[in-house]
């Protein structure tokens, strides 16, 4: 009679169904919280970690990438998507899934989804970021391209830095009104405006998050002034930039990961030398972050593996005696490791 599987051939599976159960379980701004602390943990310990530009296919339409980093303890990796055409199809612009495994063993110990959960880190990542970069005391926010990711970005602002108005401005007046109602009754002061020049007047804190593939200038040099600080978070390949160069030349800008942030990111405009600072640097007190009150600081956000990978282990944690999870069966596991073919053998009906 042969034995049933161990524990080690179901692999925990978090559907869309149950990442967002899992969300309003916890409540939204409590995620975007812990989740923005995970990746700042994580960035304590940047040096143990694996480091790659992700390994991207472009085509002509879009980009799909892998995302794979280590600590050498757990191994975790994330299949994303960028087609920005994919709204007018109906589509979302990014999808992804991810996997958490041990180094020990290679097996997987996580498969989850990542849509939503990609949208909750990138919005964690950069509230994390402003908590370092940003005016002390900032409380308005420009939010430049009310997509997808815009809700996230505000409510992560809102509970991780304070802010308590959000001024928002999208070429779609449709996207705009479907970002205020959605933020409606959630503690932020909702400002419509007409144009990116109207959003960003008063805002001490500027995030741009557009989609169009090409070079595209969302924020000109005349609409910057001092003291304000950039989340740009829309430059995620070759060839897509939302500032205007003077911008650059005017900030301190700081990075992820150079090697890779040099390729899809704002620096992409600027030579191969140009002066940036590693996040994990300021974090550490390696880096001092903002220097004064008329400094122009810029997250040149492009999205690391290492987040992704703190995003996976928070998900793994956070499931843990809960329902929110499905046992798959993933790994062959036969009675006798050396006899896999014995297995499929004995499964004949």
């Amino acid at each position: 009679m042969s034995k049933p599987p161990s524990s080690r051939a179901y692999v925990p599976f978090v559907s869309v169904e149950n990442m967002m159960a899992l969300i309003h379980h916890f409540g939204i701004e409590q995620v975007l919280t812990l989740l923005a602390d995970e990746i700042e943990a994580d960035f304590w310990r940047w040096e143990l970690f694996d480091k790659t530009p992700r390994v991207a296919s472009h085509s002509s339409v879009g980009v799909i990438e892998l995302m794979p980093t280590s600590d050498g303890e757990t191994y975790g990796f994330k299949y994303v998507n960028g087609h920005p055409k994919n709204t007018r199809e109906g589509l979302q612009t990014v999808t992804a899934f991810g996997v958490l495994a041990d180094v020990d063993s290679g097996y997987p110990i996580l498969l989850s989804e990542m849509t939503l959960l990609t949208a909750l880190r990138t919005a964690a990542a950069s509230a994390m970021a402003a908590r370092h970069l940003a005016p002390k005391g900032a409380r308005s926010m420009a939010m430049i391209g009310n997509g997808a990711q815009s809700e996230f970005q505000c409510l992560a602002f809102k509970a991780i830095c304070g802010i308590d108005t959000v001024r928002l401005f999208d070429i779609d007046p449709e996207a705009t009104a479907r970002c205020a109602r959605n933020l409606a009754g959630r503690g932020l002061e909702v400002v419509q405006c007409r144009s990116g020049q109207e959003a960003v007047e008063g805002a001490e804190i500027i995030t741009t998050c557009t989609a169009d593939k090409q070079y595209a200038t969302i924020l000109t040099d005349n609409m910057v002034g001092s003291g304000v600080h950039i989340n740009a978070i829309g430059g995620d390949c070759p060839g897509k930039t939302e500032l205007h160069r003077d911008i650059l030349l005017r900030s301190s800008i700081f990075v992820e990961y150079p090697p890779q942030t040099r390729i899809e990111g704002e620096i992409q405009q600027l030579e191969p030398d140009h002066p940036v600072t590693e996040l994990w640097q300021v974090i550490t007190g390696q880096v001092a972050g903002r220097t004064s009150e008329r400094q122009i600081t810029l997250f040149d956000s492009v999205g690391f593996a290492i987040e992704d990978f703190s995003a996976l282990r928070l998900v793994l944690r956070l499931i843990e005696g809960t329902e929110f999870y499905t046992e798959l069966d993933m790994i062959a596991d036969p009675d006798d490791p050396r006899d896999l073919f014995g297995m499929l053998e004995r499964a004949k009906r």
